[in-house]
């Protein structure tokens, strides 16, 4: 990846300039050098890997020459000691210098020879396209390939013949092998479909890259299909004439355009303005991988159909009919034949392709497919049979802009199946130096837009949402990753320690270890120029698990991400201090009690994640990290029976003020005389998330003059010292307009006024408030909000949920509202609701008064609520069932002998278990209040 090599490499020359070092003479006229000829050839240059080895051990030494100068100035010793030293460090400066010359001769080298280069990138790029995908989908995978096609068939269909005048678009996205093409070529085929659109057009947009080519194609399939001859002025037409032939000649018809495989939105952009909205109920047609892509096309009138993965019983049928041809799985390799199925996923071309390549091996040896199995990677890369599938899922990754490379080769190094962490993924991206700075950004938000990217291009998809909509986890398609771990280890971008055997790499850069012998590290540790360790480490491995000894070797020293989240540590590493040029640390989920001063040699890092760690206090020298952007440092227990969660932060007594760079600080813990602390967190201006733990009544007029300063405060979580404590918060008179969540748990004696002002608000949890007057009219009109819950926050007896109120709430979730004895819900009110939970109010036995109006709502759970309320809601002879049985699922549960009883009302009050006695259906507890 010499590109994004590259661009981190000029990152590092342009912050080496700006150091204020006492550089030898000419070095730093020297790196100027080198920086300016990287620049010129950056588009070229194919051994940046090698050069931003000595670029990074030249910045170790910078350190060392750094510390060393502080230390000769302070030494105490003899003339000769600092004599000594003296000579050391003229030595250590001229090895710099001889480094720094030896590159920038091979630069120079570089630049002699390179070779006169025109149109790198796109065009290649798009000759790569019109080679590999020439045949389109529709030549691999056959109608009689797609089982269950006949539905997405009629859909599309039911689209095309809607009726409706306007000229509309009909967008099929989904990854590439799902059979867009096939879909859209049986639409496009159907004898009803040609009688309806007598002038129809099919264009694959890989049969032509200039925009000129494709209309001109286009114009051409037009006049064939009505029968007139092609003008032989066509060849010579400027590209708007074309455009203007077509729309002439269209402009009278009903038609139909099919564009397969459309890649980018100026395609889009330049045809639409060919194809005239002449209100006869004309159509277009677009497939494509990208979602982005098939919403703009839709803009106006039209609509997206997503093309889904095959389920189960229709995958298993397809492989059969594929494998056996025609006849069912002998039964002794079902199992195995099942598990290779898993690693299809769904995706039709690739069990198509695995399932034709199985054909050919004989039934009786079940070993020989178990073996299949186990190398299901290997058989990929040496199987002829499935070059097709590799050439079309390959192509998607050969399309990517360079920028978005990099970051999708870096899933390799997560192990399979593995749900990958939003915000974990976005900052392992930024310490690598992935992600490109843009005006008005932060590099989150870049990188943020970087995987929603991948995400619409159907790299990735999404394993796990938050309540309110947002991504959780994605991983990658078994299938693709296997292509994309491929292109990994082709390019040595990164190396897999997996239990496996593994031909280890000249250098190793990335390095994964995933349930791997620590033996197999001490091993190979001559060939490491690490960037990247990440550790996945397993209960059968632990004790193989030496950290220390890792990261003394000479081939860490240049690592910039460190993550040894579930790591078996007791202690903090004492040598991964010397890990000077480190970005990221993690060390989640161990059980590190303790962070020593020494951590400020650290001054590179930006990112510290101890989450659920034993950490409670940070040492003053915390702050002088000033690149630091996300302190971590909180952990869970179990309070109760109803999973409430009691987070523990941190004491700091460092002048965090002087870290501006922050943007998340969670969770801070006030201590006595907190006065000081407030001043510093008003310093804190970058701040996105902000968390505070321990929080007095006196503690508030502080805190909210700080607050007002934070004007680009995304989220905010502040929890008094104890439930009887009062957060005082009312005067905020200029709060963070970009506030988009809000947790608060104490005392409230008045509502806040400033929060129904925050417009952006989309999550808010309210916690010990006990508040006389009804909440809700403060809330109901923030037009973002999608998830409420409170828990002990009012004392009254009722809660009024007015006509057009909460228009965008998708989960309310009331807690132990001991007052609580009834709800009204106007027509109208919450229309979007989709999940209600209700637990521990022990006086309300009435079914809410207009819940029935709630047509969306697909869950209701009760948990510890009174029999007088569930027996209502029965189905047999409840006297509200009426009310609710428009809800799929309604849940009731209870709390008994140390576990859950859950009971479905659609039952009949049956208890809902499995074959082993258990909880059925899906795992079910209260909401996990407070886990923000």
């Amino acid at each position: 990846m010499a590109d994004s090599s590259v661009s981190f490499l000029l990152d590092k020359l342009s912050s080496l300039l700006q150091e204020e070092v006492n550089l030898q003479r000419g070095v730093r006229e020297d790196v100027q050098h080198i920086k300016d000829e990287l620049e010129r050839h950056k588009a070229i240059l194919m051994k940046a890997d090698s050069m931003e080895d000595a670029i990074d051990e030249y910045s170790i030494r910078l350190v060392d020459h750094q510390q060393g100068n502080k230390y000769q100035q302070g030494n105490k010793y003899s003339f000769i000691h600092r004599m000594v030293f003296g000579l050391k460090t003229l030595g250590a400066r001229r090895r710099i210098a001889s480094d720094i010359q030896g590159i920038k001769s091979k630069v120079e080298v570089l630049s002699n020879e390179r070779p006169i280069i025109s149109g790198v990138g796109s065009g290649s790029s798009q000759r790569l396209s019109s080679r590999l995908d020439s045949q389109g989908d529709a030549l691999l995978l056959e109608e009689a390939d797609l089982v269950g096609i006949e539905q997405p068939k009629k859909q599309v269909c039911d689209l095309l013949f809607k009726d409706e005048s306007n000229r509309a678009v009909i967008s099929i996205y989904g990854m590439g092998g799902l059979g867009k093409t096939t879909l859209a070529k049986q639409v496009y085929d159907d004898p009803k479909v040609k009688k309806r659109f007598r002038i129809h057009a099919w264009v694959n947009l890989s049969q032509s890259y200039k925009m000129e080519e494709l209309l001109k194609y286009l114009f051409q399939q037009l006049h064939s299909v009505i029968g007139k001859p092609v003008p032989e002025a066509v060849g010579t037409m400027k590209i708007e004439k074309v455009k203007e032939s077509i729309k002439n000649l269209l402009q009278g018809s009903r038609y139909l355009i099919v564009l397969d495989n459309v890649w980018h939105v100026n395609v889009w952009d330049a045809v639409r303005l060919a194809l005239p909205n002449n209100n006869r109920g004309s159509r277009v047609m677009i497939t494509t991988r990208n979602r982005d892509i098939a919403s703009y096309s839709c803009a106006g009138f039209g609509k997206n159909f997503h093309l889904e993965f095959l389920p189960e019983q229709e995958a298993w049928s397809l492989f059969c009919r594929k494998t056996f041809q025609g006849n069912s799985c002998p039964p002794h390799l079902e199992e195995v034949c099942r598990k290779i199925l898993k690693l299809c996923g769904g995706l039709p071309l690739a069990i198509v392709a695995v399932s034709g390549a199985l054909a050919t091996r004989g039934t009786s040896n079940i070993e020989e497919w178990q073996i299949v199995c186990r190398s299901f990677g290997s058989e990929i890369d040496g199987n002829d049979k499935l070059e097709d599938m590799k050439k079309v899922l390959s192509l998607s990754f050969n399309e990517l802009p360079y920028y978005l490379k990099s970051c999708l080769l870096y899933l390799s190094m997560f192990p399979g199946r593995h749900a990958i962490e939003h915000m974990r993924l976005i900052r392992l991206w930024i310490a690598e130096g992935f992600v490109n700075g843009e005006d008005g950004k932060t590099l989150e938000e870049v990188a943020d837009s970087y995987l929603k990217e991948l995400l619409n291009r159907s790299f990735l998809h999404v394993v796990e949402k938050t309540s309110d909509g947002r991504m959780k986890t994605c991983r990658m398609h078994d299938l693709l990753r296997e292509i994309v771990s491929f292109k990994s280890k082709d390019q040595n971008f990164a190396t897999i320690a997996g239990d496996q055997e593994l031909v280890w790499p000249e250098r190793v850069r990335r390095l994964s270890v995933i349930n791997s012998s620590y033996d197999v590290l001490r091993q190979n540790k001559t060939r490491f120029k690490l960037r990247s360790l990440l550790m996945f480490a397993f209960p059968d491995s632990l004790n193989l698990f030496s950290l220390h000894e890792l990261c003394s070797y000479t081939g860490v020293k240049l690592l910039r991400v460190l993550d040894l989240k579930d790591s078996p540590l007791e202690d903090f590493p004492a040598e991964i201090v010397n890990l000077y040029l480190l970005k990221y640390l993690s060390l989640k989920n161990t059980k590190v009690k303790s962070i020593p001063g020494s951590i400020k040699k650290l001054q590179n890092l930006e990112t510290l994640n101890l989450k659920h760690t034993y950490v409670t206090e940070l040492p003053v020298e915390i702050a002088e990290l000033k690149r630091l952007r996300h302190l971590l440092v909180y952990r869970y227990e179990i309070e109760s029976y109803a999973h409430f969660h009691l987070r523990h932060g941190f004491k700091v007594a460092a002048p965090i003020g002087n870290m501006l760079s922050l943007q998340k600080l969670c969770f801070i813990e006030v201590d006595q005389g907190s006065g000081a602390l407030m001043v510093e967190l008003g310093k804190l201006t970058q701040l996105r998330r902000l968390g505070i733990r321990k929080m007095r009544k006196e503690d508030g007029p502080a805190l909210c003059s700080a607050i007002e300063k934070m004007i680009h405060l995304r989220s905010l979580s502040i929890t008094a010292i104890n439930e009887d404590e009062i957060i005082d918060i009312h005067n905020i008179s200029k709060p963070p307009q970009y506030l988009q969540q809000l947790y608060l748990s104490g005392r409230l004696e008045k509502f806040p006024q400033w929060i129904n002002s925050l417009k952006n608000l989309f999550r808010v949890f309210l916690k010990w408030s006990r508040l006389k007057e009804d909440p809700l009219q403060y809330l109901q009109n923030l037009p973002n909000l999608r998830h409420l819950e409170f828990l002990q926050v009012y004392i009254g007896e009722t809660l009024h949920f007015k006509a057009d109120g909460f228009p965008n709430l998708k989960v309310l979730g009331l807690d132990d509202l001991k007052g609580l004895n009834s709800m009204t819900i106007e027509e109208g009110a919450m229309q979007g609701l989709k999940k209600l939970v209700i637990q521990r109010c022990g006086s309300f036995k009435i079914v809410p008064l207009g819940i029935e109006h709630l047509t969306k709502l697909k869950t209701i759970e009760f948990f510890d609520m009174p029999d007088e309320l569930i027996t209502a809601l029965r189905p047999n002879g409840g006297e509200d069932y009426w009310r609710v049985q428009h809800v799929p699922t309604v849940y009731s549960t209870y709390w008994r002998d140390g576990g859950w009883d859950v009971y479905s009302l659609e039952t009949f009050g049956e208890r809902v278990t499995d074959s082993n006695h258990s909880t059925a259906k899906r795992t079910l507890e209260p909401p996990t209040l407070w886990k923000v």
